[in-house]
């Protein structure tokens, strides 16, 4: 696609305006012509009445032996009087349209030069802005407007009632947080998050062909049993849990850790990613104090016939193994221990940050945020995490819609809380940022500033969607009075579904 193609395009739409307009013209022009025609025909259809009244008045008079050759005469002289000639003078020549002529095989390179040599000879200047010939002044103003209202980034106009209701909103939020979640271990919701975790677990595995029932006469720990069933119906290459077991290339590799720093385990594309590399090669591939290490392992064959379905059986042996592991081992688990999950997702890029001195130790960063993990910050305590965030965001959001419909009297089809719109932007940073204030309050007070405890019993949710909210709103407020490009899109592919509907 050339780079000027939608100015092409407007320039054609200019051109068959043009083409339009002339032949609205030549309509006109045609219109008065027949109309002149129709008074000309009318004036003679008077003068043809008057001379048949003429003639029946003479023949009234006249005696009745009047000869027929005086008759003829009479006739004749009347008929020459009719016979009217045609003067090529008066005749009106119109000339014809100018068109562009195509054909099937025109392709829209040659129909834009065609474009442009009609726009030269009609004295078109087709490098200006086609749209501005396109619509008329008050169509320009109303699109202009429009843009401004709907489709530019403005700064928020809240008004005190906002910051107060996204304040509580937020504290709401913040107290849910630090009674409710707390630190792994000791959080009243995450060992909801934990027991419901378990049932998932169990669910998928009876899913794959495991049996509940038998697992119960048998008397076993259906969690556990789940879990085993998973773990040997899932096996893949890169599940080497100890520094031995890479012969010594990952230190510090431990059980509790392990799921952490090998890549494979990770409930994200990276997870993904790396899993179906290491299923293909033979590989194991670990993050590890600020590296990436990979190490060969025992050949693994994928089943599937060609590429695309060993694809899908390493994606579903990753898959697979996510769920064996996400509620721990069956090892612990079985010994009514919580066991180590998987990371919550990008968790382990952390072990890239293998710098700064924190704690008593002076350790990095990546050593800090692994005693994190093992600590049981993983998906299952993100669960749990989410709860407050998540209480946060759909409360400002339905006291923003009540606030626009009954304060504002706005309709509820204008009240829906869209993220586009400045005031709620604010107002949900306002909520996560007063979220995030007493969740950093809580986890600094109660850790005393020892950095493992205080991120243990820090809401990473709750900041990470504050950090969003808070690149929306420096975004909005640097490029206020540019175009949305978000805005614009949603609302393109609004009118692209209502298109195919």
């Amino acid at each position: 696609m050339r780079k000027d193609y939608l100015k092409d395009e407007g320039n054609a739409l200019r051109v068959q305006k043009h083409q339009l307009n002339n032949t609205e013209d030549k309509i006109s022009e045609i219109d008065s012509i027949l109309s002149g025609l129709q008074k000309e025909q009318s004036s003679n259809n008077d003068v043809l009445d008057d001379l048949l009244n003429s003639m029946d008045t003479l023949l009234q008079n006249t005696s009745s032996t009047v000869s027929s050759e005086i008759v003829d005469k009479n006739i004749t002289i009347i008929e020459d009087e009719l016979n009217i000639g045609i003067k090529t003078e008066n005749v009106t020549l119109i000339s014809e349209i100018d068109k562009i002529n195509i054909s099937e095989n025109t392709n829209w390179d040659e129909y834009s030069d065609l474009v442009n040599d009609y726009g030269f000879k009609h004295n078109l200047d087709l490098n200006e802005d086609p749209f501005k010939h396109l619509m008329t002044k008050s169509q320009q103003v109303e699109l202009q407007k429009r843009i401004k209202d709907e489709f530019t980034l403005k700064n928020a106009n809240c008004d005190k009632y906002d910051y107060m209701i996204a304040g509580t909103c937020g504290v709401i939020g913040g107290l849910i947080d630090i009674l409710f979640v707390g630190a792994p271990g000791d959080s009243k919701l995450g060992n909801i998050a934990d027991k419901q975790a378990d049932k998932i677990t169990e669910k998928f595995a009876e899913f794959v062909g495991w049996d509940k029932d038998k697992a119960v006469e048998k008397g076993k720990n259906t969690t556990a049993s789940a879990i085993g069933y998973l773990e040997s119906k899932f096996k893949i290459n890169y599940d080497q849990a100890t520094t031995h077991a890479t012969d010594g290339a990952v230190n510090n590799l431990s059980l509790k850790n392990h799921h952490l720093k090998s890549l494979g385990h990770s409930p994200d594309l990276i997870g993904l990613f790396f899993s179906i590399l290491n299923q293909f090669t033979s590989t194991s591939t670990f993050v590890s104090n600020g590296q990436i290490i990979t190490i060969d392992t025992e050949t693994f064959d994928l089943k599937g016939s060609n590429f695309v379905s060993k694809i899908f059986c390493g994606f579903a042996n990753w898959f697979g193994h996510i769920m064996s592991d996400w509620s721990g081992s069956s090892g612990t688990v079985g010994q009514g221990g919580r066991g180590t999950g998987v990371p919550i997702p990008f968790f382990n890029l952390f072990q890239l940050m293998n710098f700064g001195e924190f704690g008593q130790n002076k350790q990095t960063f990546a050593t800090v945020t692994a005693k994190v993990f093992e600590n049981g910050y993983d998906t299952r305590h993100a669960m749990a995490m989410a709860i407050p965030v998540l209480t946060t965001e759909l409360l400002t959001r339905f006291m923003y819609t009540m606030k626009a419909h009954f304060y504002h009297k706005k309709e509820w089809k204008d009240s829906i809380p869209n993220a586009s719109i400045p005031e709620l932007r604010r107002m949900l940073l306002v909520g996560h940022g007063t979220l995030c204030l007493i969740d950093g309050v809580d986890a600094y007070i109660r850790s005393g500033g020892e950095m493992v405890t205080f991120l243990s019993r820090t809401n990473l949710l709750a900041w990470v969607r504050f950090g969003q909210l808070s690149l929306k709103e420096l975004n909005a407020w640097y490029n206020a009075g540019h175009i949305d490009v978000d805005a614009v899109d949603e609302y393109l592919d609004n009118e692209y579904k209502k298109m195919l509907k």
